[in-house]
């Protein structure tokens, strides 16, 4: 009965999210050009990521638990939607870089970004992985925060998460910096795989719970497996609470 509007729906953001990216191509490409233009390129992004939640019908409603810590820090969210690198850059104010996957690399227009600035990470090959959380080590060390998907893949159970991975965490305890778990409640439904007509879609609120930064001063390897299973627990309990029956 709704599949017409779902469809209806994801044209209409994929004509949002296509058109604005034509436009603002060439901008991005001189801003990305050089490292000095990158927090020009950065506030960019966050102007574009306002817009496209706004056009695009997919609001953000940000509950926080507490003030955001001075950067560095390691950002966890759970990853059901393309919509959650929208919200990211919405509502985080501070300076940050994305970990994504590496096929980003091969998107169109898009990968610019992940050639640049962002960080694509090639979970298949331990070499280039290490590689990318070299790089965001030294994003660390030079001040900035890094945003990274634990699960490292879009969950195709959303809103049920899939095991988190260790590389934010081993990455958090080795430069001693705070983790900061947020949770998208709603993305995994307002829109779902766009390579899948049937999935869910429609306009609406999107609520994100920003949790109080989980410490890791004095934290070890030994350490890393309590890390995760805590950051695990803080982003699902939003997700149990909204939605008990999934």
């Amino acid at each position: 009965m709704f599949l017409p509007f779902r469809l209806l729906f994801k044209l209409w953001f994929a004509l949002v999210f296509g058109s604005s990216m034509v436009l603002l191509y060439v901008p991005f490409r001189i801003l990305l050009h050089k490292p000095s233009r990158y927090p020009a390129a950065f506030k960019l992004m966050k102007a574009w990521g306002h817009f496209l939640a706004w056009a695009g019908m997919v609001p953000l409603k940000v509950q926080r638990e507490q003030p955001l810590p001075p950067p560095p820090y390691i950002v966890c969210i759970n990853h059901a939607s393309y919509l959650d690198i929208i919200h990211a850059f919405c509502l985080l104010p501070d300076y940050f870089l994305f970990m994504g996957k590496h096929e980003l690399l091969e998107w169109p227009l898009f990968n610019i970004f992940f050639k640049d600035m962002h960080i694509a990470v090639n979970r298949g090959n331990g070499v280039e992985a290490a590689r990318a959380l070299m790089k965001a080590g030294m994003a660390v060390d030079q001040g900035s925060a890094v945003s990274i998907f634990p699960e490292g893949t879009i969950s195709p159970d959303a809103p049920r998460m899939l095991p988190f991975k260790d590389g934010a965490f081993r990455l958090a305890v080795k430069k001693q910096v705070p983790v900061v778990p947020i949770t998208f409640l709603d993305n995994w439904y307002l829109f779902g795989d766009p390579e899948k007509p049937l999935s869910w879609g429609r306009p609406g609120v999107a609520r994100a719970v920003v949790h109080a930064p989980i410490p890791t001063a004095g934290l070890g390897a030994a350490d890393v497996d309590a890390l995760r299973q805590h950051v695990f627990e803080a982003i699902e309990a939003p997700l149990r609470k909204a939605y008990p029956e999934k």
